[in-house]
């Protein structure tokens, strides 16, 4: 398969396909968003960011790249919302086929629920653990049913099985939703007060398990730039702190980040975005490997 002329981590020696365990798929799409745009360039200034990473990892004390990651070129973006989730669907499915972890680097956040439906046909159940802002729980929003306030929505429509967690922002009816479905959601009050049992929703919720990050979880002074910004988000070390939890407890098969919306003025959000998703095939990483050592995989 054709690599993309520029790689995440900007590496001199560049894998080729065959050789890679981790894939890139950066899709540029905004066509579903409602209020701030900028998340079509996000995915190429992130890799672009990603050559100044350091590669070391003081905290795991390895270097995740040596998992072998590669990054293919973002497929011709639809602006029509279904053939944009046909799109993503045909994409990460065929990379899934190919035993790829994938890491979709969007874009908004409707691109979501294509590559939530290629991972549950290979697994056949499949959990989903988002951390965002908002809950994402609309049927419909401006008359589609694939806009980015409805990707939880969709995915609950193809699994039981969701935990949401940082959520401080929702209509009267998602909050009427959560609460007649019982659905599990952590708010952000919830997490800071420690009036919700995360353990317990981890040890509920069944592997496999895709994630999804929308980066309007995390405070401004951390990511600021953003298509829906809502303040009091996660710091740096409370979400790696929480994501390096999910990834140890859960097997997790597939992740994206999405919603970054780019600026000239603001370098500092992209760095923070490319140095997530390193952290995050770190934590992948590590997790793999404990779960061989214990003879689960």
């Amino acid at each position: 398969m054709k690599l993309n002329s520029k790689q995440f981590l900007g590496l001199d020696k560049i894998l080729s396909y065959e050789e890679a365990s981790v894939i890139i798929l950066p899709f540029a799409y905004e066509g579903g968003v409602s209020y701030g745009t900028g998340t079509a360039q996000a995915p190429d200034k992130v890799i672009d960011a990603s050559y100044h990473l350091e590669l070391y990892d003081e905290v795991l004390e390895t270097e995740p790249y040596r998992m072998g990651i590669v990054t293919v070129p973002s497929p011709e973006v639809p602006q029509d919302h279904y053939a944009m989730f046909r799109t993503v669907y045909e994409k990460t499915k065929a990379l899934i086929k190919d035993d790829k972890f994938v890491v979709l680097l969007g874009g908004d956040h409707s691109i979501t629920c294509g590559y939530f439906k290629a991972l549950l046909e290979k697994y056949g159940t499949l959990s989903a653990i988002q951390i965002d802002a908002h809950a994402d729980l609309r049927d419909s929003y401006n008359g589609s049913k694939l806009s980015h306030a409805c990707v939880m929505s969709r995915i609950r429509e193809l699994t039981p099985d969701a935990f949401q967690i940082g959520i401080r922002s929702m209509s009267v009816e998602e909050a009427g939703r959560i609460k007649l479905e019982n659905l599990s959601v952590c708010t952000m009050y919830d997490f800071r007060t420690g009036t919700f049992d995360i353990d317990s929703a981890f040890e509920k919720l069944p592997d496999p398990v895709f994630l999804t990050v929308d980066v309007d979880a995390f405070d401004w002074s951390v990511i600021m730039n953003t298509g829906t910004p809502e303040p009091g988000g996660f710091f740096w070390d409370e979400a790696i702190n929480l994501l390096q939890k999910i990834f140890t407890y859960k097997n997790i098969v597939g992740f994206d980040v999405v919603e970054l919306s780019c600026s000239k003025d603001d370098k500092n959000s992209c760095f923070a975005v490319a140095k997530l998703i390193y952290k995050l095939l770190g934590f992948k990483q590590a997790a793999d490997f404990q779960r061989g050592k214990q003879g689960k995989i």
